[in-house]
């Protein structure tokens, strides 16, 4: 079921499965909380799994007009947790989940009992990637729609090279979600994809992170390489390290099974 939280005049959907230790799930750019449902079905058994939107994805609104960058989502994500009476909790976070998943440990380092950091990176987005990404939301905001050769470059992106023979209804449905995006709410999610894009440095910061923290990886990852993981695994003390074969960006729903086994696995040390 959906719910809705107001914050900064603004609605943020969210999904709340379960009961037990809270874990918070964080999805992929693009995509929705629609994307964890593999996981939290399995999960929700032993934990309270709560699955916002992101700002203009899924049933959630627009971003907030003062909301400027991830560090801002992280305070709205510690804002949803306040309304819901949760102290502590866990974050698992795929992509920009990740991403404002760091920012909210650096926000309340008190708060956060674990983290999960999956095909995601917390460094800047390198230089060449940049200037591709925002050609390719400003095209989005002005045409107000992911035109079709974006949408043919950029869909290939998120799965590994075997995706369209092992598991074509996967990448079909992503396709058609972005051939159905218009409007308005394109120039949104445009407007987030700068933040995600245009995200601070946060590779000196993690290094003093003092909470279990799992990196996991497609070993097909293409927006996301695997040296990138083993980076932040150098920079955060005790951090651990998975590979997730046979998997691309989105590796929860390439190979489900290994990836709830392996969440399964790190939050039962958590929490053991």
């Amino acid at each position: 079921m959906i719910k809705t939280f107001t914050v900064d005049g603004q609605q943020m959907a969210y999904q709340d499965f379960g009961q037990g230790p809270v874990i918070v799930f964080g999805h992929s750019y693009l995509w929705d909380s629609q994307m964890w449902l593999p996981q939290v079905e399995v999960l929700s058994r032993s934990y309270r799994c709560i699955v916002p939107d992101l700002w203009a994805h899924g049933l959630s609104q627009a971003a907030p007009y003062n909301m400027t960058n991830l560090r801002d989502y992280g305070a709205h994500i510690l804002a949803l947790m306040d309304y819901l009476g949760v102290e502590e909790f866990s974050i698992v976070g795929l992509s920009v989940g990740g991403m404002w998943g760091a920012e909210v440990v650096s926000l309340a380092p008190q708060r956060v009992n674990s983290l999960v950091l999956m095909d995601t990176f917390v460094g800047l987005e390198p230089e060449i990637t940049n200037r591709k990404y925002f050609a390719m939301l400003e095209t989005i905001s002005l045409s107000q729609m992911v035109p079709e050769a974006i949408i043919q470059t950029v869909a290939p992106l998120f799965f590994s090279k075997s995706v369209r023979e092992e598991n074509p209804r996967l990448i079909e449905q992503f396709e058609r979600r972005l051939a159905g995006i218009h409007g308005q709410d394109a120039a949104e999610i445009a407007r987030v994809g700068r933040m995600v894009f245009g995200r601070r440095d946060m590779i000196d910061e993690i290094e003093t992170f003092q909470l279990p923290v799992l990196i996991a990886v497609g070993q097909e990852d293409v927006p996301r390489p695997v040296l990138e993981s083993y980076l932040m695994n150098d920079c955060i003390v005790g951090s651990e390290l998975v590979e997730i074969p046979n998997a691309g960006h989105i590796s929860n729903l390439e190979q489900p099974e290994y990836v709830t086994e392996t969440l399964s696995r790190f939050l039962a040390k958590v929490y053991a």
